[in-house]
């Protein structure tokens, strides 16, 4: 394989990365204008703000530019595996989800150790507010976010990489295109700590979809992860736990 065949799925990966994520902040924009015109303000109604965005966002602009990329190129659906879970995948499934948890708890503990901070994703600053809003993500994990983030940057990313480069660095280099369109969520210090953790986290997503070849199961371990992470966070802010 040619350095230039590298170099161009290299560009193209780093091109749906952010140019998907540009597309997606410029479909927000419009949508939340155009409620605005309707009389309804965003600005102080931020749970509702992040629910739309979110179906925006990872549903429709994440998902659609991969299903519009795999048509304008003629790869066909075959090019992304998607199919129901067999005993194997679900056991990588539940392996895969009880490892990101576990990964979050050590790097957790490890940043507490050496006092560190982690920037917080403005998700949880809104649900801190209003904890219903959580709630409302819950769902929202195994819908959209899941099956739009993993359709994204396991299938389509992952995959135009795997064509040029060795599967292991495909999945190294997605993971990392992956946790640094995160940056853009961020607030307060130790963003590169959130980014670094969000890294690690993904290389997880990305060998069980090069294990299993089976987008579904990366698009569970993702949204069952999410969905755990957001159902502590409302217990912990109405003082469940």
């Amino acid at each position: 394989m040619s350095s230039t065949s590298r170099l161009g799925s290299v560009a193209t990966a780093i091109g749906l990365t952010y140019g998907s994520y540009i597309v997606g902040a410029v479909v927000i924009l419009a949508v939340a204008t155009g409620v605005g015109l309707l009389g309804v303000d965003l600005s102080s109604r931020p749970g509702f703000r992040l629910f739309l965005s979110t179906i925006l966002l990872q549903g429709v602009t994440f998902g659609g530019i991969a299903v519009l990329y795999l048509k304008r190129h003629d790869l066909g659906f075959g090019f992304i595996p998607v199919g129901l879970p067999d005993k194997r995948d679900g056991a990588v499934i539940v392996g895969g989800s009880i490892a990101l948890l576990g990964l979050l708890f050590v790097a957790s503990t490890v940043i507490s150790t050496l006092g560190l901070n982690s920037a917080q994703n403005q998700i949880v600053t809104v649900g801190q507010e209003n904890p219903s809003v959580f709630l409302l993500l819950i769902p929202l994990q195994f819908l959209l976010v899941g099956p739009g983030e993993e359709l994204l940057f396991r299938g389509l990313v992952q995959g135009t990489l795997r064509e040029t480069l060795h599967p292991a660095r495909a999945i190294v280099l997605a993971s990392a295109l992956f946790a640094s369109i995160h940056l853009f969520s961020l607030t307060g210090e130790g963003k590169l700590v959130y980014i670094g953790t969000a890294f690690v986290l993904a290389l997880v997503l990305g060998t069980a979809y090069e294990y299993t070849g089976n987008l579904t199961v990366p698009a569970f371990i993702h949204a069952t992860y999410n969905a755990i992470q957001f159902a502590g966070a409302y217990l912990t802010a109405t003082g469940g736990i």
